[in-house]
């Protein structure tokens, strides 16, 4: 059986990181910073920059406190240690007990520090000063942000920890300790990664997520990277003023459309050849309304006088689920009842995809299951 302790040390580092990298559900408990400090932080739409002034000052002096929390959680959870009495205590915890009551004394002082002179020593306030122009300050600009920060016409996307927000003048990235911001007209912007991922907490489609890098020609700006979901990423370039290249060569799905497309190719490359006897019928290509023929299937599905019998690997469940849930994609795939004289198969006559032919498929229906209509 665990000991005590072990069981508190296990709880308390999965409440420190839940703390520090609150999911979902905690934050709708009210247990974060933000949440917590609410009255002393003020509205973020009224004062967006002030607000965060205050926050990112509350995080790392909430943060700060957790060994010490633990420090005195183990008084109660080991009190064979003897840690409520400095003397007694073994070596390694009078160590730990002088870090963990070092971290908030300099975190505290810190932002003492910082709240002098109406913030004018904060990292923040440091970082807006740079776009202020030679007969203002840095709280002209904080003005400027607040205002465009107010519209209802903003970008703005991300967890709370990882926002990007963008206005008709600024760029945005919100951490948890800090604040990115550059103006529009002075970044370049640059695709650098993608990732995607097969499942997402909050849906069962796979999504791809984008990472640009914003570089800005002002010296005194560090560039920063900003992380978006690839379905936002119009949005996100209408409301830029300069282009974002592709250095990368990155494929973006911009709609679930294209990543069903990309999706449905890479398991159609991965079938191995298959025989079509003369006297059946392949089904050639599949293709969206309005477009030509573009994606070979290998093996091609053939037709006996009852059902599709081919042993095809690429309509799984993944691949029908893109279907079920996206309404308006209607794929065909044209089924030749006819051959050239050279073999080919003929695309005349093409109707909507179905195992049987010379019946209609209902468009909404979907993939057979493992081709076996």
């Amino acid at each position: 059986m665990e000991s005590p302790a072990v069981t508190f040390t296990l709880a308390y580092l999965v409440f420190a990181v839940c703390f520090v990298f609150p999911p979902d559900e905690v934050r709708s408990a009210g247990l974060t910073v933000q949440s917590l400090l609410a009255a002393w932080l003020g509205s973020e739409d009224a004062a967006f920059v002030q607000y965060h002034l205050r926050r990112s000052t509350g995080t790392l002096l909430a943060h700060s406190l957790l060994p010490l929390g633990y420090y005195l959680g183990m008084c109660f959870a080991a009190p064979e240690k003897h840690l409520w009495f400095f003397y007694l205590a073994s070596k390694g915890w009078k160590t730990f007990f002088f870090f963990a009551v070092l971290f908030p004394a300099v975190t505290s002082a810190l932002a003492y520090y910082w709240s002098r002179k109406g913030w004018n020593n904060h990292p923040l306030a440091r970082t807006l000063a740079v776009h202020a122009l030679p007969q203002s300050g840095w709280r002209a600009v904080a003005s400027s942000i607040n205002m465009e920060f107010r519209r209802i016409d903003k970008f703005a996307t991300g967890a709370p920890g990882a926002r990007v927000i963008v206005t008709d003048t600024w760029v945005i990235k919100v951490t948890t300790y800090c604040l990115h911001v550059a103006q529009q007209q002075d970044i370049h912007l640059t695709v650098t990664d993608s990732r995607q991922h097969e499942l997402t907490p909050d849906s069962n489609m796979p999504v791809q997520f984008l990472t640009i890098r914003v570089a800005s020609i002002n010296p005194y700006v560090k560039a920063f990277d900003i992380r978006l979901n690839s379905t936002e990423y119009g949005e996100l370039r209408e409301k830029l003023r300069a282009p974002i290249s592709n250095a990368a060569n990155v494929v973006i799905h911009q709609s679930l459309s294209d990543l069903f497309l990309e999706t449905f190719t890479s398991l159609v490359e991965i079938n191995q050849t298959h025989p079509v006897p003369s006297t059946q019928f392949p089904i050639p290509a599949i293709t969206e309304p309005g477009r030509g023929v573009s994606t070979p299937l290998r093996p091609p599905c053939y037709f006996s006088e009852s059902a599709c019998q081919a042993p095809l690997v690429l309509l799984t469940s993944k691949v029908a689920g893109y279907v079920a849930q996206r309404t308006t994609m209607e794929l065909i795939l044209y089924v030749s009842t006819a051959f050239h004289p050279g073999g080919s198969p003929s695309l005349e006559g093409g109707v909507s995809y179905r195992c049987h032919l010379q019946k209609s498929f209902h468009r909404r229906s979907g993939f057979c299951d493992g081709l076996n209509c």
